[in-house]
């Protein structure tokens, strides 16, 4: 049996960045993607955003691959949203995210960034969250790597 352990900070928006995820539907959805999560193998550490996003961090079996994972995530949760819910909300997702690898020792720090999502974003607003994300690991504004 192989002993894998990769760590990956996945963030990625609604639609158009549409606030659509009011802390009253935010709390639901999160704890569906947790439990689709679970039912899917998927090994979900922790999940937070605010109302135009979603931070998750998520360990990867030798199987699965980040692009996968994503699609789980959002493609399942919209649908839920949208069709078995009952929540009087239409849920879309953008079709780009972020996957960052997390160091061992960094995973501590990315938890609490993400738990404290709400705060975080008193201060900063998502699109520039994400331009300082694209920034931090080394990506150009149309998503390849700079050089």
């Amino acid at each position: 049996m192989p002993f894998i352990r990769i760590w990956v900070h996945l963030i990625w928006s609604t639609k158009n960045r549409e606030p659509v995820l009011q802390k009253e539907y935010r709390i639901k959805i999160f704890e569906h993607i947790k439990s689709n999560a679970r039912e899917e193998d998927i090994y979900l550490d922790t999940i937070g955003g605010h109302i135009q996003h979603v931070h998750t961090l998520i360990s990867l079996k030798s199987e699965q691959t980040i692009s996968n994972v994503a699609q789980l995530l959002k493609g399942e949760s919209a649908f839920w949203v949208n069709n078995k819910s009952g929540m009087n909300l239409r849920l879309e997702w953008q079709d780009e995210y972020i996957a960052v690898s997390v160091s061992e020792s960094g995973v501590e720090g990315v938890r609490d960034y993400i738990r404290d999502q709400e705060e975080h974003h008193r201060k900063k607003s998502f699109d520039e969250e994400y331009q300082e994300a694209l920034r931090n690991n080394g990506f150009s504004v149309d998503g390849l790597k700079s050089e």
